[in-house]
């Protein structure tokens, strides 16, 4: 049933994923001639990224937990890559902008202009993975197991019988209560 599940709702997340490309077709057709429909089409591909990596989070449920974003992943993987990515992206609107013109020109004085300039050509798979990467950031937990008390050893016979209770000595009838034999 678990390979069932996992693979039905790749399937729905495929399915879903290609649905977004496709959508991003249509509204910009052959050319993507405002920044509107840009950044539209980023979104669209980025989300069919999150899509296919949720689509894994929902069919292999297999620790039973809530997804919670990884702070490391998100810290250490994302967020660099979403300023190279997004720095990539800025480059490669189609309508000469602020952004756009400061990212040119940043790129120019750091030395990777001709980097960026390649890389603006892969815009789409940027956005892709961006989405990709977006999506690794979450990820599930087991249910938080509650102590578990120290078992009592058992003998052949069963359980062990439980320690004698320890009371205090009763005193002598001639002492005061209280007080303890000398």
């Amino acid at each position: 049933m678990y390979g069932l599940t996992r693979a039905t709702i790749t399937l729905i997340g495929a399915g879903i994923a290609g649905f977004l490309f496709w959508l991003s077709t249509q509204i910009v057709g052959d050319r993507i001639d405002t920044t509107g429909d840009y950044w539209v089409t980023v979104a669209l591909l980025a989300g069919a990224g999150v899509v296919i990596v949720f689509s894994q989070i929902v069919g292999g449920w297999t620790k039973w937990g809530w997804p919670r974003i990884s702070g490391k992943v998100l810290l250490l993987a994302f967020v660099p890559a979403l300023v190279v990515g997004g720095w990539i992206l800025l480059k490669s609107q189609p309508e000469a902008s602020w952004t756009r013109g400061h990212v040119a020109s940043w790129s120019g004085h750091a030395g990777i202009g001709g980097l960026v300039n390649d890389m603006k050509n892969l815009w789409q798979a940027i956005a892709v993975a961006l989405g990709v990467l977006l999506g690794v950031t979450v990820e599930t937990t087991g249910p938080r197991a509650r102590p578990v008390a120290a078992a009592e050893p058992e003998t052949a016979a069963g359980p062990a019988p439980p320690p004698p209770e320890r009371t205090r000595p009763e005193p002598p009838p001639d002492q005061p209560p209280g007080r303890a034999p000398v």
